[in-house]
C-alpha cells in the first residue's frame, strides 16, 4: 500500500547503556530522522501530536529511551497502544545491545559509571539492566546486537536497515515444489496442490504455469476461484500490518507438487495483482528442474 499523505514513521531507540544510542541517533539525524534524546515514555503520545500538528514538515522521528527514564518504563506500553489509534503515525522499536563482557570493557574505556551502579562495580549495574529491559526487548521490532561493531560499522548497520524507510514494502512471491523443500526464508507459504493438476493433462505436462495453456487450465475451476478470493482476501489484510510493524521485506511461498504448473500460475497472478501497491518480485524456484 502506498504511503498516506502526512504519514509519520516513529522509530523508538533503547537498549542497554553503551550499547550505541548515541551512535544510532547522530546517524539517524544524518538520515533525516527528527531526533530527542530521552524522552519518557508517558510524553510519547503527546510528542506525536505534537508532530502530527507539523503540517507533513516532520515524516520521520526517532525518540531515546533509557534508563535515565526507568521510573516511566511502566507507562511505556499504555503510549504504544494510544499511538497504535493514530492511523497516520506508524512505531517500530530498535533494541540495541552487546555482551556483557563488550559492555563492561566500554565502560571502563570511557571510565564512566553504569547508571544502575554508581558506586558499584559496572558488571552489577549490567545485570540488573538486563532484567529491567528484559521484557521491552521482546517488543522489539529490530535487535542489533553490537559486541563486534564499531561505531562506522554500527552506522553503516542503522543506514542500511533505515535509509529507505518510507519506500514501498518488498513482496518477494516465490513458486515452489513441496517435494523440493519449503523455501527457509519464506514468511508465509500456501499449499496449492489441492487444485485440479495440469500435470495429469498431457498437452500441458511439459509447459509451465507461464504458459497461458496452463494458467488458463488453473483458473477455470470454481475451487481456485474461490480459494483466490479468501487468499487476495487475507494478503490484503496481512500485508498493511506487517508494513505497519517495520517489515521491510516479506517472502510469499506459493507450492505444489512439482512447483511447475499450479504454483507458477498462481504466483503469476499474485504478482500483477499487487505490482501496483508493493514492490513485488516474483520468482519461480522449481519451474526450470526437470526441463530439458
Amino acid at each position: 500500500m502506498e504511503k498516506k499523505m502526512n504519514e509519520i514513521n516513529l522509530l523508538i531507540i533503547t537498549g542497554m547503556s553503551g550499547a550505541g544510542k548515541t551512535v544510532a541517533i547522530q546517524k539517524l539525524e544524518d538520515l533525516g530522522f527528527f531526533c530527542v534524546d530521552n524522552l519518557p515514555p508517558v510524553l510519547i503520545p503527546k510528542f506525536a501530536e505534537l508532530i502530527n500538528q507539523s503540517g507533513g514538515r516532520i515524516e520521520k522521528v526517532a525518540l531515546v529511551i533509557d534508563l535515565r527514564g526507568r521510573e516511566f518504563f511502566d507507562s511505556l506500553a499504555e503510549s504504544l497502544e494510544r499511538i497504535r489509534e493514530m492511523e497516520n503515525i506508524s512505531y517500530q522499536i530498535l533494541f540495541l545491545d552487546a555482551s556483557d563482557q563488550t559492555l563492561v570493557q566500554r565502560y571502563k574505556e570511557t571510565r564512566r559509571n553504569h547508571p544502575l551502579a554508581p558506586e558499584g562495580l559496572p558488571l552489577d549495574g549490567i545485570h540488573a539492566e538486563r532484567k529491567l529491559l528484559e521484557e521491552l526487548k521482546g517488543l522489539a521490532n529490530l535487535i542489533i546486537d553490537t559486541s563486534h561493531l564499531k561505531p562506522v560499522l554500527l552506522k553503516e548497520k542503522i543506514s542500511q536497515v533505515f535509509s529507505h524507510i518510507n519506500q514501498k514494502l518488498t513482496v518477494n512471491i516465490q513458486s515452489f515444489g513441496f517435494k523440493f523443500g519449503i523455501p527457509i526464508d519464506a514468511d508465509l507459504v500456501f499449499d496449492v496442490r489441492f487444485l485440479p493438476n495440469p500435470h495429469y493433462v498431457d498437452t500441458l505436462r511439459p509447459k509451465t504455469g507461464k504458459d497461458a495453456e496452463v494458467s488458463d487450465y488453473v483458473f477455470k475451476w470454481d475451487v481456485t476461484q474461490e480459494f483466490l478470493g479468501k487468499l487476495t482476501n487475507l494478503i490484503d489484510y496481512t500485508l498493511p500490518h506487517y508494513q505497519q510493524e517495520g517489515k521491510s521485506q516479506l517472502v510469499v511461498g506459493i507450492g505444489c507438487t512439482g512447483g511447475k504448473h499450479r504454483s507458477v500460475a498462481i504466483a503469476e497472478y499474485l504478482g500483477e495483482r499487487y505490482h501496483d501497491q508493493y514492490n513485488v518480485r516474483v520468482t519461480h524456484r522449481d519451474m526450470e528442474r526437470g526441463r530439458s
